[in-house]
């Protein structure tokens, strides 16, 4: 079986951290009135990308990180909805919705590529 690389040395699980890091940021100048609404909702969800994968490379079998990882892509897909209402709102400028849907757009792209290496470990045991 090959070895797999510790969670934290992984591109997908850098770059989840950046997007992380990035909603944070931009989402630091929601109304107030979002605070344990929109605001808390997408940090929430960007903070379960990484968590994901982290969690997900720590399991026993490819099947139960696959799963992690799985959750993990569901979260992108839930947090660009949210950066779309975000941008709905005027939450966020469009440059900024910009810059979240391409680090959002890198994470879904690496995230792919480390499912399929995952099905493909599975299926060479």
């Amino acid at each position: 079986m090959k070895k797999i690389m510790e969670f934290t040395s992984l591109e997908v699980w850098k770059e989840s951290r950046k997007l992380t890091n990035l909603v944070y940021e931009k989402s630091k100048n929601f109304p107030k009135e979002e605070l344990f609404g929109l605001t808390n909702q997408i940090r929430r969800c960007a903070v379960s990308v990484p968590s994901n994968i982290a969690e997900g490379c720590g399991r026993r079998t490819s099947n139960d990180t696959i799963q992690f990882l799985h959750i993990s892509r569901g979260s992108l897909y839930e947090l660009e909805t949210q950066i779309y209402i975000s941008l709905d709102q005027n939450y966020i400028s469009e440059i900024e919705f910009n810059e979240i849907a391409n680090q959002i757009l890198i994470c879904k792209k690496l995230l792919n590529g480390f499912i399929n290496y995952y099905k493909n470990l599975k299926n060479e045991n």
